[in-house]
Formats: C-alpha cells, sequence, structure tokens
C-alpha cells in the first residue's frame, strides 16, 4: 500500500479464499513506540529509553541495526496510515510494557489498535474476501475490543445498567447485522486492522488475488529475483515483476516438520496448537530458500507462544481458545499434573508457555490446568466459558469445562495430585488475601495490575480460590505465529548465506525472522513490526526520502532503491507490501 500511494502498481496473490490471515483472528494491536497518537496525548518519550528497554529484555539477540531502522519507522508508519489512508488508530493509552521492572520500560501509549469500523464502509466485493472474526473469540460471531468495550461486558455480567445497556446494543446490532448481511459487520480487534488495509488498499488501486497461492519465484542471468508464478484455479500464471518481489505468508505455524525440528517438547511435530489458519504452512521461507535466502532459526524462541486450550463441538470440530485475559484475574492460578505453580499467571501469554516448557520433564507432555471457583467463573471467562448471564452447561457436556464439588474431587476428574493441589491453593488464598504472591511475583508489575480487576483489594490481580464447586480448564502450548524465519537487513531486504542482499527480495511479517530476537516484550510485537517493515520496503520501493506524514528525511536513506512486488502472501498488513508488474503469462 506504501508503493501505490507513490504510484506504483501492486499486485497482492494470496493463497487462501480470504484475506487477513492470523491478523484478522488477532487482537489487531501494533506496538508502535513514539507514534504520533501518544504525541497528541502529550506522551513524548526519548528513543533511547525504547532502546534501553529492549536491550534489556532481548540481551544478546539485541540486532542494532534492524531495532533503529524499527524504532524510526514505526511512528512515521502510524502517521502515513492514520493520516493518508483509511487505517485510522485508536492509542493504547493504558497498554503497559510487560516487564515493568526493567529499565525503559513503558506504562502505556507505546502502541495502537485499528479504530472500530463498520463494514458496511467497505465494497461488498471486499467484504466477500476478508476472512471472519475467530469463533472461539467472539461472542456468537461478534467481536469484542479490548478495554471500555470489554470492561462494559464484564460489568454486564454482574448486573451493572449501564454495561448491560452497552452489552444488549451491541448484540442486537450483531443480530440485526447476522439477518441482514449473514456475518459480523461491527469489525474491531484484527477484523478492523484487515477491513481498513483492504478498504485502503483498494482505495490506492492495489489489485488482490485470492486463491492464487505463489509456487516458485524466477530470477534473472544477474541472480535478481524478477517475478513470481502462481497457480490460479485458471491454471498456473507467470507475473513478471519489474522491480522485484515482497514475501509475508505468515510463517510456519502449521508446519509440522518445522515444528518437529524447532519446537522444544514437539517429538513428533504435532504436540502444538497454533492459532494461525492452515494456509501458513512456511511457503514464503520455502520461496525464499529457493533462491538462497538464510533461514534464521538461532533466535530464543521459534515462535510467538500462546496458552491454548481445545474447544470440542459437536460436530466433531476442535476449536483453538487462546487464554490472553482470564490469567490475570483474580481467583484463578495455572498448574502442572503435579498441583503445583509454575509461573506468574498474569505475565504475558509468551512467558506461560514458555515457563510450562521449562516445567515439563523431557518426555513428559507439556499440560497444565487453570484452576478457578465458582465466584471466578461468573465474573469472568474462563478459557472460552463465558460468565453470566451465559450457562455453562453446554462447558460442562462437552468435556472444555471440568467442575468438582471439592479440590481433592476436580483434581482426581483433571489427573492433577489432590494433596498438591490443596497445599497449592491453601498457599495461594492465604497470600492472596494479603495481596501479595511471594512465590511469582504475581501483581507487582503495572502489566499484572491492568490485566486484574481494578475492583478488586489489595491487588487487583490477586483473589482466593475459595467458593466451591471449583472449574478448571485444560491448557496446552500453542502460538500466534513464528519468530524464526528468514534473515533480513534493516530495509528487510532477504540475506543470503554470506549475509548479503537477494537483489529483488524483501521478506516481511513472520516470514521474517523476528526483530525481537524471539522474545515477547510487549503486546503488539508481530504486527507492530510487520506493519513497519512492509512500510519500510514500499517506502524502499518508491525511492522515497522524505516520511509522508511530516515531511522529515529518513536517516542513511539514499535514492534510487530497486523496488519491489508481491508474492504468497497471506496476512491482510501484507496488503501493503508493493509491485510494480510486468506482463503476465499464462
Amino acid at each position: 500500500m506504501t508503493a501505490a500511494y507513490h504510484g506504483l502498481k501492486v499486485i497482492v496473490v494470496e493463497k487462501a479464499e480470504v484475506c487477513g490471515g492470523a491478523t484478522s483472528w488477532s487482537g489487531g494491536w501494533a506496538w508502535a513506540p513514539g507514534n504520533p497518537l501518544a504525541k497528541a496525548q502529550g506522551v513524548h518519550e526519548d528513543t533511547e529509553d525504547f532502546r534501553t528497554y529492549l536491550r534489556e529484555v532481548l540481551g544478546d539477540d539485541y540486532q542494532a541495526e534492524r531495532v533503529d531502522a524499527f524504532l524510526e519507522a514505526a511512528p512515521h508508519m502510524v502517521g502515513f496510515f492514520h493520516r493518508k489512508t483509511s487505517l485510522q488508530f485508536v492509542p493504547g493509552s493504558r497498554i503497559n510494557d510487560i516487564y515493568g521492572n526493567l529499565p525503559g520500560a513503558g506504562t502505556g501509549n507505546r502502541s495502537v489498535g485499528p479504530k472500530p469500523m463498520n463494514a458496511r464502509a467497505m465494497k461488498p466485493a471486499l467484504r466477500a474476501i476478508m476472512r471472519h472474526q475467530l469463533y472461539e473469540t467472539s461472542f456468537l460471531g461478534m467481536g469484542i475490543m479490548a478495554g471500555p468495550d470489554l470492561s462494559k461486558f464484564l460489568s454486564a455480567s454482574r448486573g451493572n445498567p449501564k454495561g448491560l445497556v452497552h452489552a444488549g446494543w451491541r448484540f442486537g446490532l450483531h443480530l440485526l447485522d447476522l439477518l441482514t448481511h449473514r456475518r459480523n459487520m461491527q469489525l474491531v480487534n484484527g477484523t478492523a486492522l484487515t477491513g481498513r488495509l483492504l478498504k485502503s488498499a483498494d482505495e490506492l488501486g492495489v489489485e488482490i488475488r485470492v486463491s492464487t497461492p505463489a509456487t516458485a519465484l524466477l530470477s534473472d542471468e544477474a541472480g535478481k529475483v524478477s517475478g513470481v508464478v502462481v497457480r490460479p484455479r485458471e491454471g498456473e500464471l507467470q507475473i513478471n515483476a519489474a522491480c522485484g518481489v515482497v514475501l509475508a505468508s505468515g510463517g510456519f505455524p502449521n508446519d509440522v516438520q518445522r515444528r518437529k525440528e524447532l519446537f522444544p517438547k514437539t517429538p513428533t511435530g504435532r504436540e502444538h496448537w497454533t492459532l494461525a489458519p492452515r494456509e501458513a504452512a512456511g511457503d514464503g521461507i520455502d520461496l525464499a530458500q529457493s533462491v538462497g535466502a538464510r533461514f534464521k532459526a538461532g533466535v530464543k524462541s521459534p515462535a510467538a507462544w500462546c496458552p491454548v486450550s481445545l474447544v470440542p463441538y459437536r460436530d466433531g470440530r476442535t476449536g483453538v481458545f487462546p487464554h490472553i485475559m482470564d490469567r490475570a484475574k483474580p481467583g484463578s492460578i495455572g498448574v502442572r499434573a503435579d498441583g503445583k505453580r509454575f509461573v506468574n499467571e498474569a505475565n504475558g501469554y509468551y512467558d506461560y508457555v514458555q515457563a510450562l516448557l521449562d516445567a515439563t520433564p523431557e518426555g513428559e507432555t507439556a499440560v497444565s490446568w487453570q484452576i478457578a471457583d465458582s465466584r471466578f467463573v461468573r465474573r469472568f471467562p474462563l478459557g472460552m466459558a463465558k460468565p453470566l448471564p451465559v450457562p455453562l452447561f453446554p462447558y460442562l457436556r462437552s468435556g472444555y469445562l471440568i467442575r468438582g464439588r471439592t479440590l481433592e474431587e476436580l483434581a482426581t476428574r483433571c489427573g492433577i495430585d489432590p494433596a498438591g493441589l490443596r497445599e497449592t491453593v491453601e498457599r495461594f488464598n492465604a497470600n492472596a488475601r494479603d495481596g501479595v504472591d511471594p512465590d511469582f511475583g504475581r501483581g507487582e508489575t503495572a502489566f499484572n495490575r491492568y490485566g486484574g480487576d481494578a475492583g478488586n483489594r489489595p491487588n487487583p490481580s490477586l483473589g482466593p480460590i475459595a467458593k466451591g464447586p471449583f472449574y478448571a480448564v485444560r491448557v496446552v502450548p500453542g502460538s500466534f505465529g513464528t519468530f524464526a524465519g528468514v534473515d533480513t537487513d534493516g530495509r528487510g531486504r532477504a540475506l543470503d548465506h554470506r549475509g548479503e542482499p537477494i537483489q529483488g527480495l524483501h521478506v516481511v511479517g513472520n516470514d521474517q525472522a523476528s526483530v525481537m530476537g524471539g522474545h515477547y516484550p510487549a503486546g503488539g510485537i508481530n504486527l507492530g513490526p510487520a506493519l513497519t517493515f512492509g512500510y519500510i520496503a514500499g517506502r524502499d520501493l518508491a525511492g522515497a526520502d522524505a516520511y509522508e506524514d511530516d515531511g522529515t528525511t529518513a536517516v542513511g536513506r539514499r535514492r534510487g532503491v530497486t523496488a519491489l512486488s508481491t508474492g504468497g502472501r497471506e496476512r491482510a498488513w501484507a496488503s501493503a507490501a508493493p509491485v510494480r508488474v510486468g506482463e503476465e503469462a499464462g
């Protein structure tokens, strides 16, 4: 989209029947420190603070060139989209960096999310190729946005009049949309990001082709990538790219062989449940390697871990639910089969899974249980089980939710050591009543407390598990996407095995090795760099000197940089990647 804004012709080829990939199923937040929305709220932070925090978290995985490129361009990326396209943002004023006890950590305003959007503002043809909201994170297909929207829904479960009016109004509109359009039209979170990107791309003349997987890259005699072979339903087609190709196919979360080789505690590659669509299977990485690109597996973690639970449906399907917000609410803990806690449950989703993997002995299956009492399940979600007024019996009937009159009965039904669980809960309860967690430090950081319940005292993140019956959900390792990927430089250009750029080939999104080195310093560190490096690639393609939002000149900008084209992309934000296309030959 950035390249199209600068006058180049852009084609996006998408393997799936719809655009959006894992982005549509995400929260839609992008970590973009120093962004103009923060400055508009009077928050002016020094870039060195961002570097300090990332150095602390990333350690030896800190890559100065790529981090500096990201930190320089991210604010301009937000400004460009927000001011020049239909992609409007809202500020993450209260979204904290995860490790708040480290130097340079932020306490808000470093993230942006897509402004909610009514899909009626999109052409019907665009709505038809947009991926729907992930059902497991919706309420009967209706997305709920983190922040005030979610808070009002949760307050409705306690009978709050304003919350009830808000929830009734939102759900009533959703039912009307289902009757008149047969789909959710109130776009929030990732679907809002996808929808706004698609609308913006269309307005800029970007051509989008779905059900068109890329099968090969073309190179000229000098070795420059010069096009792509695609295979739509009509038959194989060659797209000659005058400037180059950009790959952004969503990484390899569904590549069983790579998972077997790289993911810990995954001996066959099938002991892992990803939240990415099935099309994200490493196609872009395979294409890059076919022309000599270097695959970088040496990152802290090969994937963006997320704890998930498996949702059995009556038709035999299995859904995957991400445990994002329930872990931090007061009155719930995570334990392994020995009945013992293993992590600060209110830290990031990445930390939960990493701690589970570390605590699981070799040869054993990595599995945990999220435990709560009857008060919790009527006030907060426990996995996919919703609070009042939604009944619990469908989740109990399917076996997704386990119930026991006592902790011992619950433990026996889950295969947890009863004595170990009793001892753990009694110790946790005694400390929680005092608002402390000496074992794991839960509730000590702003990130932990914001994820809790502001009305809970003395600590928003800590509450006892005391009133039976008791409930549990089985939690296993999952991921949002992958961190290992193609090695690139600060301009997103693919590097070969000598560390030299491959001319005509840029790689962005989860096909690119994570700029965070396989760490998870803040929410939105997948989408923030994905949007930013896509933006950088588009500017490279266009030979742009001045930034679009304020007219300043990019540091170290060199004129006449080779432009790019797109191939094999899966995520909606990848539609921002650029193309100048030559003739097509079938």
